[in-house]
């Protein structure tokens, strides 16, 4: 029981790494407004860094076939059809308020935090040391993440608060995934699965919804600052995975 008490409290911690966007609230909108597109060019570059360079990687060491492809291509066709789905449910009557990769990134943000929970877990259940560095690690790379959640939120139509509370909520399934680890320690085959259709979510989400918002921005400077932070998103996330494998 002391094993679970020490998952959860680590979990939890990583879980409120999702209020970093609280920083962003005292912001003025004129200023919000300059740093959204740089925020969502972040977000961008995390996005795919997270899937091709820790999630995919980590499905590949995990199963050595070519099943971890195959999982993701299921996770690009899911969320778009997904997303054509939603959008015709609630926007085919006239324009959204909200655009729909927003609940597309809190879907697959909150599938990467239950993963997220079940390996936190999984390593405790190892020894204390490597679950504690695990639950560093992931705190490392969850606040790249949550910035750039939490600015994808704000510029497909969420209110600052809202953004906040639904990032958070999305926090929240590494909690499930923590759990799930801990009681039913045989779930931890359905990583094998969710880690390469995460991937695959991700993938979607940067290509066919965040990018194609950055292109309808034509000015040079705007053009750099997009660059530049999409290069600094992917950067970080791969220093980010050679600080974990070290």
């Amino acid at each position: 029981m002391n094993d679970l008490v020490v998952i959860l409290a680590s979990v939890m911690s990583i879980s409120l790494i999702a209020f970093i966007g609280v920083l962003f609230v005292g912001l003025n909108e004129k200023i919000l407004k300059r740093l959204l597109m740089a925020m969502v060019s972040f977000a961008s570059g995390t996005l795919l860094g997270g899937a091709l360079i820790h999630l995919l990687p980590e499905a590949v060491e995990m199963d050595h076939t070519i099943t971890p492809f195959h999982y993701a291509i299921l996770g690009v066709v899911v969320f778009f059809a997904m997303e054509k789905f939603l959008y015709w449910r609630h926007c085919h009557e006239g324009e959204c308020p909200v655009h729909m990769f927003v609940y597309l990134n809190l879907f697959g943000d909150g599938l990467h935090n239950f993963i997220d929970g079940m390996i936190i877990a999984a390593t405790y259940l190892i020894s204390l040391d490597l679950g504690f560095a695990t639950t560093l690690a992931v705190g490392f790379h969850e606040i790249p993440q949550e910035i750039g959640d939490f600015g994808v939120l704000i510029y497909g139509g969420f209110s600052k608060r809202k953004a906040l509370a639904y990032n958070f909520v999305s926090a929240v399934t590494a909690i499930l995934g923590a759990l799930a680890t801990y009681f039913l320690a045989y779930l931890q085959t359905i990583e094998n699965l969710l880690v390469p259709f995460a991937a695959g979510g991700f993938i979607y989400i940067a290509a066919a919804d965040l990018i194609p918002e950055l292109h309808k921005r034509f000015r040079v400077r705007d053009s750099v600052v997009q660059l530049v932070a999409i290069m600094l998103g992917i950067g970080l996330m791969a220093y980010l995975r050679t600080m974990l494998h070290a």
